[in-house]
């Protein structure tokens, strides 16, 4: 299946990426040879929430969930991760701010003297 370019979402309304996710799911049941009553009942939902689901109607992001679980699709929200990239300036002040040696302590001098 192919991506949707990035100027293709763009251009999309929400109900055109409703309906390319309901064409989604329906290609990948197609593909594994299952009915929408096979999907439902592998999913914990009604076919009729499946055949909504295919038909670009509104659904909740539990179901779209529970539906890409059971056809093995999660890796579809792959770009959901967040992850914090540090720039370089950043990466730059912490590598200044890291120890570079270790000091002696100074918090009792009188208790280093000794008796000789």
């Amino acid at each position: 299946m192919n991506e949707f370019s990035t100027i293709e979402l763009r251009r999309m309304t929400d109900g055109m990426v409703i309906k390319a996710i309901g064409e989604y799911v329906r290609a990948v049941r197609l593909e594994r040879n299952l009915t929408q009553e096979e999907l439902g009942d592998r999913s914990g939902v009604h076919r009729t929430t499946i055949r909504d689901l295919e038909l670009g109607r509104r659904s909740t992001l539990l179901t779209l969930i529970q539906v890409l679980r059971s056809l093995d699709q999660l890796h579809a929200l792959k770009n959901f991760k967040v992850s914090h990239e540090l720039s370089p300036l950043e990466l730059a002040k912490l590598e200044f701010n890291q120890r570079k040696r270790a000091s002696r302590s100074t918090a009792n001098p009188e208790s280093k003297k000794s008796d000789w």
